[in-house]
């Protein structure tokens, strides 16, 4: 056994691993860089939904009625003011969602202007016990979380009459919103009131509906590929393509309990339950240039561990040193990918920006290795296999489903081609012995004298 080797190729490998570690430190602070660059563009959606319109919640309609009642108390007659709700007995809502993005610098939010045809009736019979009372004010009534999304061109029309509609909800607990007056004697008159309505909304990134009816269907397309189904129903049906999707939903009060959930909002203040109570979708970029990037990040030491072990098995290979500063330029390069890649997919997308820093970061090492080990094939070789690698990265970094999995394999597909080119290499001294067979077995009992 060469001690001298084996002592040479210790303190080499020690000082790549140190190299390594190093490297780390400002891979750390371009992972910040890129987490400080998302917390600004969600910070610049916030900017804009405040001077536009946010995510809409629409509950709604529901009658609600106010009304005064005399109690008597030891001969005196106290006057008690009260308020009432109506649920729809059926509810149907058909809504259409047009995307479109607005920017402000480089940071874009993704907004949708949504037409909601809405139809349904109520069973006013069940108000009639409201006779003997005052009835004060009785209002059609839809919540909107953003009213300042409304359209001006939302139509309401009641038992088929076209009704004005009024800012404001006379709610409490839901402010936001508009209502139509009622007639309180046709609304005594009748059995049944129907209804129907045409809201147009603006809103940002997210449609919420409430499920009121005792019998409630949704329907809702929109031009947008990437749709999460958010809220505490999933559609019955969904159909998603390039295009964009659409999806059907079907709920009624026995699966909803909406009837004690919206008492509990509108008459006790307890509006929990019927936020989370929904029916909706979210348009997500679930691989927006930002989410790429730390995904990038994730697998920066297997890309470095593996240029920095190939740099090194070319060093066994050939029985040339390698400096260290030569390795840590290498891996410098490495890392300024990933600083090239974050700069030019804020303004060239993630696809081309991924393509000029690979080919940027490939190119400089191929050359830099021809230099290095004083051959333009070993130079070519390189710069083919660095492609390879980050093309299989490229595939891992845009698979929604399956990155991890093609992680794995990707991890288990190396590190078994390294076992694979290393199972002979001589560990004590250089790769390729000097030796005849016959002076290696003398060797080798001699050592084991």
């Amino acid at each position: 056994m060469n001690n001298q080797n084996k002592e040479k190729i210790g303190v080499k490998f020690a000082t790549l691993i140190g190299l390594i570690v190093a490297l780390m430190i400002p891979m750390i602070m371009i992972e910040d860089l890129i987490s400080e660059r998302s917390n600004m563009q969600k910070q610049v959606q916030q900017e804009i939904a405040k001077s536009s319109s946010a995510q809409q919640r629409l509950v709604g309609p529901f009658i609600y009625v106010e009304y005064e009642r005399d109690i008597e108390r030891e001969h005196t007659v106290n006057v008690i003011k009260e308020s009432t709700f109506l649920l729809p007995e059926k509810l149907q809502l058909n809504s259409a969602l047009d995307t479109f993005e607005k920017y402000r610098s480089i940071y874009k939010a993704t907004l949708y202007h949504s037409k909601n045809s809405i139809s349904g009736a109520f069973k006013t019979s069940e108000l009639h016990i409201l006779k003997d009372h005052r009835v004060k004010s009785a209002s059609l009534v839809f919540g909107i979380s953003d009213i300042r999304g409304i359209g001006l061109d939302s139509i309401v029309n009641i038992a088929g009459e076209q009704a004005k509609i009024l800012p404001g909800t006379g709610v409490k607990r839901l402010k936001e919103g508009v209502h139509v007056p009622l007639d309180i004697t046709h609304l005594f008159a009748s059995s049944e009131l129907s209804f129907s309505a045409d809201l147009h909304l603006q809103g940002m990134e997210k449609l919420a509906i409430s499920p009121l009816g005792r019998e409630t269907r949704v329907t809702m397309h929109a031009n947008w590929p990437h749709p999460s189904f958010v809220g505490a129903y999933l559609p019955l049906t969904s159909n998603i393509n390039g295009e964009g999707f659409s999806a059907n939903w079907q709920a009624s009060y026995f699966s909803t309990n909406m009837q004690s959930t919206f008492e509990s909002c509108v008459l006790r203040s307890d509006c929990a339950d019927l936020t989370e109570r929904t029916i909706g979708v979210e348009l997500v970029d679930p691989v927006d240039h930002y989410l790429k990037s730390h995904r990038a990040v994730n697998y920066a030491l297997m890309v470095i561990l593996l240029v920095v072990a190939s740099f090194f098995l070319l060093e066994l290979v050939r029985d040339e040193p390698i400096h260290p500063v030569q390795y840590g330029f290498v891996g410098l390069a490495l890392a300024i990918f990933y600083l090239l890649l974050i700069s030019l997919s804020e303004h060239l997308g993630f696809g081309l920006a991924y393509v000029i820093s690979s080919f940027a970061a490939t190119g400089l090492l191929g050359w830099y290795v021809s230099g290095v080990l004083k051959s333009g094939v070993m130079g070519a070789y390189f710069f083919a296999g660095l492609i390879i690698l980050y093309a299989l990265l490229y595939g891992m970094l845009g698979a929604e489903d399956y990155a991890l999995l093609m992680g794995s394999l990707m991890c288990f597909i190396v590190l078994s081609l390294l076992m694979i080119l290393t199972r002979k290499i001589n560990w004590y001294g250089s790769a390729k012995s000097n030796k005849t067979p016959q002076q290696q077995v003398s060797g080798n009992q001699i050592n084991d004298i």
